[in-house]
């Protein structure tokens, strides 16, 4: 009998270690060594006087925008970082799991109330057989109550678990919105520059191209020319004049809102003057392995820890099929005056055990199980669709800043040769065997060149943003001053 009663007792505490449901484990790194089909090059081809080289495996810098050497962009960001809304959003969600978490494990303590009552009664003898009059007393109760829930199946832990992976998530939230930010500031910049400069070059074409027009419209008065030649350069004209609005707009746009991403309104901020000159191309660009970029890429970490708490969820579900035990006692006073509450003769206690096993919901305990395992499922399509995506973009990112540095080096080499070309016609032009149209067309095309060339530059720019940011940003070697949360959980 003993023996028998010793079995139960190491049976009970086997119970209270284990918990019901999956342990959760990470998904494994992809095998691949690389993010594209073909290994890619060392280098991009020097463009602008500039090439960039890829390192593997190469240390990525928290702050990596300051690579930039832009002081201006390295204000603008360090203010947004302060005031940004939506990273201030996601910190206080952060905070609001921390303490969600904190609540959740109050489970594993035993729950202890107080309780203070008066009554005032009136009894009749007559109810329980007697002849005696009724009378009227006062009931004064002081209980305090404890009750404790044996995690037996482990059901409770397994809900902690999945709070705990809430955190994650939410952790993972911020760095992401950080990151975010910090790529969505520097973008902007850049493209606030390259507006600015196409809106100069484009009022150059004009400024040349209304020359030519009073220049045109003379030789036809004067029968030289043809007068739809005038036509067709006030046409020309008319359209090239018709592309500033839009580009004034954009540029509008970009100011407004890199003020929203300060945390101001567009009333009471003016970005700061950055020309593209300002900018340094970053030359040493770092790539990270691909198993290396699941363990840190904040979308790709959360989608983990969405994962995870999806897994103990399944625990939590599987839990509620089986019973759960609970321990409770009460002790307190009884009296009819509070001046007798704190007598021995007024204690009253109590000590009970409760087991309540689910006989039958009509299904609702199974399915319940049978939606967290599908949720489970679908957490894990989620996370494998977001690695693929990350690889993605940033075979998308490299592909693209060789595509950069060809651009950058036609649009170069046309730049180059259209004013040239304007040297040589200028020169003509003194030496009286060129007219003034030829130079006006010769400086238009320049002109364009020069904007197609700023194009490119500024494409190329804001592609090393990209890479930046699709390999995570560096958020690990800095991650108190990247989140300005709780410590990374790798």
């Amino acid at each position: 009998m003993r023996s028998l009663r010793g079995l139960c007792v190491v049976s009970l505490f086997c119970m209270l270690g284990c918990a019901v449901g999956p342990n959760f484990e990470r998904p494994k790194p992809p095998s691949i060594e690389r993010y594209t089909p073909e290994a890619g090059p060392a280098a991009t081809i020097p463009a602008d006087g500039k090439a960039q080289h890829f390192e593997q495996g190469a240390r990525i810098v928290a702050d990596w925008w300051r690579l930039f050497n832009s002081p201006q962009l390295d204000t603008v960001v360090k203010e947004a970082i302060a005031n940004n809304q939506n990273l201030q959003a996601a910190q206080a969600s952060l905070r609001q799991s921390q303490d969600i978490l904190r609540a959740g494990y109050g489970i594993f303590y035993p729950q202890i109330d107080a309780g203070f009552d008066a009554t005032r009664q009136k009894f009749s003898p007559a109810g329980v057989g007697g002849s005696a009059p009724s009378s009227i007393f006062n009931v004064f109760t002081l209980s305090a109550t404890v009750g404790y829930a044996l995690d037996v199946f482990g059901g409770e832990r397994r809900a902690v678990e999945s709070l705990r992976a809430q955190v994650d998530v939410q952790h993972y939230t911020v760095i992401g919105t950080y990151l975010a930010l910090s790529g969505n500031i520097v973008n902007t910049v850049i493209a606030q520059a390259a507006y600015q400069e196409q809106i100069t070059a484009t009022e150059e074409i004009i400024s040349f191209q209304r020359d030519q027009i009073k220049i045109t419209d003379a030789q036809a008065r004067a029968g030289l020319v043809p007068y739809a030649n005038l036509l067709s350069l006030q046409s020309q004209l008319a359209a090239l004049e018709a592309t500033l609005p839009p580009l004034r707009q954009k540029l509008s746009q970009t100011e407004h809102l890199l003020a929203s991403l300060v945390g101001r309104t567009p009333a009471e901020w003016i970005s700061p003057q950055v020309d593209l000159a300002d900018l340094t191309l970053p030359g040493e660009l770092p790539i990270t392995l691909p198993s290396e970029l699941v363990r840190q890429r904040p979308d790709i970490l959360a989608a983990e820890a969405q994962l995870h708490s999806a897994s103990a969820d399944i625990g939590v579900a599987t839990a509620s099929l089986f019973p759960s035990f609970t321990l409770n006692g009460a002790y307190g006073s009884e009296s009819g005056a509070t001046k007798d509450l704190l007598k021995s003769g007024s204690n009253v206690w109590s000590l009970g055990a409760n087991v309540t096993a689910p006989l039958f919901h009509g299904g609702t305990l199974w399915y319940k199980r049978k939606a967290a395992l599908e949720g489970y499922q679908q957490s894990l399509a989620l996370y494998r669709q977001t690695v693929l995506s990350a690889f993605a973009q940033v075979a998308d990112t490299l592909r693209a800043l060789e595509h950069d540095a060809e651009s950058v080096h036609a649009q170069s080499q046309a730049l180059s040769t259209s004013e040239e070309a304007l040297r040589l016609i200028l020169a003509n032009y003194q030496a009286g065997t060129a007219t003034y149209v030829q130079v006006l067309i010769a400086n238009g095309q320049y002109q364009q060149a020069k904007i197609g060339y700023l194009q490119s530059v500024a494409q190329r720019y804001q592609d090393t943003v990209a890479l930046f940011v699709s390999l995570g940003g560096g958020w690990w070697n800095d991650e108190e001053n990247a989140a300005g949360t709780v410590s990374k959980r790798n």
